[in-house]
């Protein structure tokens, strides 16, 4: 009993200790709860009504999209600027098929298999023809290459096979899969915007109606007293009337996503006169080189040329805008002196080695001899090429080596750009160019024999064999020290904006402005490199002053400060004041105007009052027209001379755009020559309902509850 009264006496401090311990094991656990969740929320790109996509998943989709155009545009890479297209059309592709996805949900809309089915047997679905299942004969896509391919892609899957033919079968079968995705949401858009339109469809009354305004003219005499007449000194404009315009206006200036406003300093790295006498001294000595004869491959490589010398003759079409222009003057064996070319920042030196006229188009077959040694290939290379002289069908002997023979096509745009050929690839091409049509070569490489014969050449051109010594006017280690000494001095000492933009000038720098940054832009301020100083940008509060940014091509300093932020929802008067006051000025204009023509009933009274009066024909309602008076397109006076007869004078001063108007309608006519067709009519009616179904898709994505965090990782 004495120990469990001592056990009881315990009792509230064991109840502590167990309710700490508790309450220690559930924080713990919220804890790592809320870190999963924020680990979770770092890694989604974006949401949109609520579905998240997360870096990886967007970037999958981004590596799919490239493949594509890989595949389809024959590319081994894309530049920074068409990555950054193929991301905004991924992102854009998930907002719209999640938007239609979701309101074809509501509606119980879906594709389904047996209407995609159809698609493929009919055929005539444009993607379809981008496809690499198009009957070369026909011209159209053939639904049954596509199940032959598929059939042969899951057999190889299951029995495996040459490597090199799978991965060729799995890009295509990859790009299938992409095609058929898109082929699905386009199908479901199509649907989900034909029932939008089908509920905006128009009756026969209102064709009439639309077909009449569109075919009606008249003709008018047209007072007019131009707001430009009224000086704005004239105008008084109260606070109560901006607060006014304000509320009545309020709706143009909602805001449904986020931007910053910010002011900052780029300063762009260039050479010093130092640099460029180095570089000039440099070119001066390729200069002398090339026109000595020495060798040229070596010579463009040690001037370390941004354009390696092939030794191939290449149309100007393939060579820089400013090469082209310089060998057009040029003799064989001329060598130009060194020449700045301003918009890619480059000296250049030319020499026009050789000038020729080849074939664009070359058409050839080979046979292609391989053996244990060069001299069994060899050997058997020349009994192939002595049999053919002797009239030996050449597709048969190719048979007889595992291989087609069969003719295929050569264009200049094939080889003509290419940095780098080495010498076995340099002696095949000029072999293809410049065998006669009909001949038979046999070409020993090192590793092989290739027995070549040229069947037909076309379109010959003018080519040149063009030395080039391109180079870029650096900017030295020691120049960009100095620059970035400077600008950090610069930076350092002023954390304001205030202090950025009262010392620009002593640093030698400007303060430049740039409104509404959003963050799916993909730099900031127009430069590359920048995705730090855009994280900055929409992390930072108003007032804030960044860090140094290095960024462009390793030749721009830039630094930022974070003006005001513009939330989503509306933007307050004082931020749209400006826009509120010229509207307030042009309605008083307008009551002045309108003060001054009360009571005129004729185009002579509003002459005799000051108006400007002139004739204005062919008006019709569907076409605002253009006054030339006040300098305005005025939709407000088409619609009021539509709705007055001919011979009457309009009843009431019209508010237009540049003016207020008082008119006469002289005449009122339909078109000659155009007759109502009903059926025509509606279809017109039909694709302008399409159109503004598509409108009411802006107002489904501004209301999707879109995230875009793109720039936190891209």
């Amino acid at each position: 009993m004495a120990a469990i009264g001592k056990i009881r006496s315990w009792g509230p401090v064991l109840a502590t200790v167990i309710g700490l311990a508790l309450f220690a094991f559930i924080a713990e656990e919220m804890f790592r709860s809320c870190e999963a969740t924020g680990n979770e929320r770092r890694q989604q790109v974006g949401e949109v009504l609520g579905k998240k996509i997360s870096v990886q998943d967007f970037q999958s989709l981004v590596d799919e999209y490239q493949e594509v155009i890989k595949m389809t545009q024959g590319r081994d890479n894309l530049s920074e600027e068409e990555l950054n297209q193929v991301k905004d059309q991924v992102w854009q592709q998930f907002v719209n098929s999640t938007i239609i996805e979701t309101e074809a949900g509501k509606l119980g809309l879906t594709v389904t298999d047996e209407e995609l089915q159809t698609v493929l047997k009919t055929g005539t679905n444009p993607m379809l023809m981008q496809t690499p299942f198009v009957n070369q004969q026909t011209g159209r896509f053939d639904v049954s290459q596509l199940t032959k391919f598929l059939a042969d892609y899951k057999k190889m899957q299951e029995t495996g096979g040459n490597a090199q033919m799978a991965e060729q079968y799995t890009r295509i079968y990859n790009y299938w899969k992409f095609m058929e995705k898109n082929i699905r949401q386009q199908m479901l858009a199509q649907k989900y915007q034909s029932l939008l339109s089908q509920c905006l469809f128009s009756n026969p009354v209102s064709a009439k109606m639309a077909f009449e305004g569109q075919n009606e003219e008249s003709d008018i005499m047209l007072a007019t007293v131009a707001y430009n007449t009224i000086k704005d000194d004239d105008v008084e404009v109260s606070d109560a009337d901006l607060k006014a315009k304000y509320g009545e206006l309020k709706e143009q200036f909602k805001q449904y996503f986020e931007s910053r406003d910010i002011k900052y300093v780029d300063f762009q790295v260039v050479a010093s006169k130092a640099d460029r006498d180095e570089l000039m001294k440099s070119m001066k000595d390729a200069q002398q080189k090339l026109a000595d004869g020495s060798a040229i491959a070596e010579t463009v490589r040690k001037a370390q040329s941004q354009l390696a010398y092939t030794g191939l003759a290449v149309q100007r079409t393939a060579l820089p805008n400013d090469i082209a222009a310089k060998v057009d003057s040029m003799q064989v064996g001329q060598v130009s002196a060194p020449f700045e070319t301003a918009y890619d920042n480059t000296l250049n030196v030319v020499k026009l080695v050789n000038k020729v006229q080849q074939p664009d188009s070359v058409e050839y077959r080979q046979i292609q001899v391989s053996a244990e040694t060069a001299e069994e290939a060899a050997k058997r290379a020349d009994s192939i090429y002595t049999a053919l002289k002797a009239g030996a069908d050449f597709e048969a002997l190719a048979k007889k080596y595992n291989q087609t023979g069969a003719k295929q096509w050569m264009t200049s745009s094939m080889y003509e750009r290419s940095q780098s050929i080495d010498a076995d690839t340099k002696e095949y091409i000029n072999n293809i160019v410049t065998l006669p049509a009909g001949e038979v070569k046999n070409l020993q490489f090192t590793t092989a024999n290739i027995v070549l014969q040229v069947t037909d050449r076309k379109h010959f051109v003018d080519k040149y064999d063009v030395a080039v010594v391109k180079h870029s006017i650096d900017f030295s280690k020691d120049t960009y020290s100095k620059a970035y000494n400077n600008f950090s001095q610069y930076v350092s000492e002023n954390k304001t904006l205030e202090g950025l933009e009262k010392n620009a000038q002593k640093f030698g720098y400007t303060v430049k402005e740039r409104t509404d940054m959003y963050n799916s832009e993909h730099n900031v301020v127009g430069l590359r490199s920048t995705r730090e100083a855009m994280k900055w940008i929409f992390d930072a509060k108003a007032g804030d002053v960044s860090p140094l940014y290095e960024c462009g091509n390793n030749d721009h300093l830039l630094v930022l400060a974070l003006t005001k932020v513009h939330p989503v929802g509306y933007r307050s008067q004082d931020e749209v004041k400006d826009q509120l006051k010229t509207e307030v000025i042009r309605d008083k204009k307008f009551d002045k105007a309108a003060e001054k023509l009360a009571g005129v009933k004729s185009i002579a009274d509003a002459k005799a009052k000051g108006a400007a009066v002139d004739s204005v024909r062919q008006i019709t309602f569907s076409a605002p027209v253009f006054v030339q008076a006040a300098g305005a397109s005025e939709p407000a006076l088409s619609g009021a001379v539509a709705a007055v007869k001919q011979g009457q004078f309009s009843p009431a001063v019209v508010k237009g755009n540049g003016g207020a108007y008082l008119f006469q309608v002289l005449s009122k006519k339909q078109r000659e020559g155009v007759k109502f067709d009903a059926k025509q009519q509606a279809q017109q009616l039909q694709q302008m309902a399409q159109q503004a179904a598509s409108r009411f898709m802006n107002e489904l994505y501004l209301n999707a509850g879109i995230v875009d965090n793109r720039y936190l990782f891209f």
